[in-house]
Order: C-alpha cells, then structure tokens, then sequence
C-alpha cells in the first residue's frame, strides 16, 4: 500500500522555469519624485507546468523568510537577507539560494536607485503573461501585471538596498 507524502519537496531552481526580472519607475506616495521598482516573477515554463512553478516561488518566498502579502521587509534593517541586488555597470544582478539573474534596467531606474540606495522589490507567486523568455512584458501590460492585486497579494515585498563592488 502507498501512501501520499505531506512532506514538502525541496526547492529546486529548475522548477522556477524562466525567472523574468522588470524593472520600471513608480510614482512614490508622496507624488513629488519616482520609485524605482523590481519585479521578479516565473513565466511558468518549468518542467511540470505553470503552477509548479508557481508553488516553486512560494516554497523559495518561505525558505527566504519573506511573507507573500503584508507589509514589506525593510531589507536595510535586515543583514540576514537572503536576498540581494547588485548594481554596477548599468546592470541589475540579483542573487538568491542557487539563484542569480541580471537585467539591464532604464537609465532613470538606474539614477533613482544611486540617489535611494534601494529599490522597491517584489517576487510574486503570480505567472508573468508572457508569450515566452524572448518576448519581454511592457508598457501597459506590465503596468496592469505589476499593478494588479492578482499580482502584489502574492507576492513578497521587499525594501531591497543596492549594493556595488567594494574596491
């Protein structure tokens, strides 16, 4: 006889599939100046389906200590973070367990993150609408992916500071 085990499978960055990485500006809620923001999410293609990955992004949220939903984690008050952001060269690297991705965001991200020293980060649980990795989600359709509560109720938010290489 067998039986279904309730015990969790561990993360493996394969079941991701695509990690996509989007950048853009928000206005802040003061109105008077811009947000640089992060978005990472799956395109869903990982060996067992959309939402495999999706469970996959929610089982490395929780091994990463980052709530889905909620308030977000001030990342400068946290040096534990198991997340980080590197910027140099006009490039955005983003380092998690077993997992790095580079981007290249706009120059007026760029800017705004050296004058904030931070970005504001989410990792949602959500499957990007894409028609694959070659084909990158913009203008209105990632304001309405971003912006959506589809969208940021399942994710992580995140305070994430900017570091560069240390000379």
């Amino acid at each position: 006889m067998t039986s279904a085990s309730s015990e969790t499978r561990p993360f493996r960055a394969a079941d991701l599939g695509t990690l996509a990485l989007l950048a853009w500006m928000a206005r802040n809620e003061e109105g008077n100046g811009h947000t640089p923001c992060l978005l990472a999410c799956s395109l869903g293609d990982g060996p067992d389906g959309p939402e495999a990955a999706s469970a996959a992004v929610a089982r490395l949220l929780k091994d990463m200590d980052l709530p889905v939903g909620g308030e977000p984690v001030i990342g400068m008050a946290r040096p534990s973070l198991k997340v980080s952001m590197l910027v140099l060269a006009g490039q955005i690297v983003l380092q998690m367990p077993q997992i790095s991705r580079q981007a290249t965001p706009p120059a007026d991200w760029l800017k705004a993150v050296g004058e904030l020293g931070y970005a504001y980060f989410m990792f949602t649980t959500r499957i990007c609408p894409s028609a694959g990795p070659r084909r990158s989600v913009e203008g209105t359709e990632l304001a309405a992916f971003a912006g959506s509560p589809e969208t940021t109720d399942v994710a992580a938010h995140v305070y994430l500071p900017a570091r560069g290489l240390r000379t």
